[in-house]
């Protein structure tokens, strides 16, 4: 137990340390890539989710031409 409040103890005060300097506000260009990759994701992502639904609405609000038979 002993050990482990040790431990701790040493750990916070790093962290703290570090976080620090988060807010400085120097964001670089592989910030800016990261983000854009990422909207790319959500972008892609959105397309057939879009695609999906219209294909629904359309599904549910057109009448069928032909009536199917079940024998």
């Amino acid at each position: 137990m002993r050990t482990l409040a040790t431990l701790i103890g040493t750990i916070a005060p790093a962290t703290a340390f570090a976080a620090a300097n988060a807010a400085a506000g120097n964001d670089g260009i592989f910030i800016w890539i990261f983000l854009g990759f990422f909207a790319l994701i959500v972008v892609g992502q959105l397309v057939p989710a879009i695609m999906l639904i219209i294909g629904m609405v359309k599904g549910i609000t057109t009448k069928a031409d032909a009536k199917i038979e079940v024998r």
